[in-house]
């Protein structure tokens, strides 16, 4: 079984910062691409911003220079340092992750989602 868990969200006032986690566990051989998607009151799931195994970033125009997303490699964790916050980036806030298992190493690799976490900005 392989699952990953969210944390850091929480209330924020406008301008303010927040650092989402997103920890990978169970059966893992590999970790490809990571990525952080949002979906807001109303909207479609929107994609944030994604990692490469080999770092290689790309964000969402909407965050572009006010968000920073990260990996720890070893520790099978992906990071959204969220700066300059705005009421608009409110929204549930989802990990993503495409895994390769132990036991089907060099299959089709899996998808796997966090089970979200809530970002609230507001004064």
């Amino acid at each position: 079984q392989v699952q990953l868990v969210e944390s850091g969200g929480g209330p924020v006032q406008p301008g303010g910062s927040l650092t989402l986690s997103c920890a990978a566990s169970g059966s893992i051989f590999r970790i490809n691409t990571m990525a952080w998607y949002r979906r807001a009151p109303g909207k479609e799931r929107e994609l944030v911003a994604t990692i490469t195994l080999g770092g290689n970033t790309n964000y969402a125009d909407s965050v572009r220079g006010r968000f920073t997303i990260s990996r720890d490699n070893a520790r099978g964790t992906v990071f959204l340092k969220m700066n300059i916050l705005k009421p608009e980036d409110t929204a549930v806030y989802y990990c993503y992750a495409e895994v390769q298992t132990t036991w089907n190493p060099y299959g089709r690799p899996n998808d796997l989602w966090g089970q979200g976490t809530q970002v609230t900005v507001s004064s």
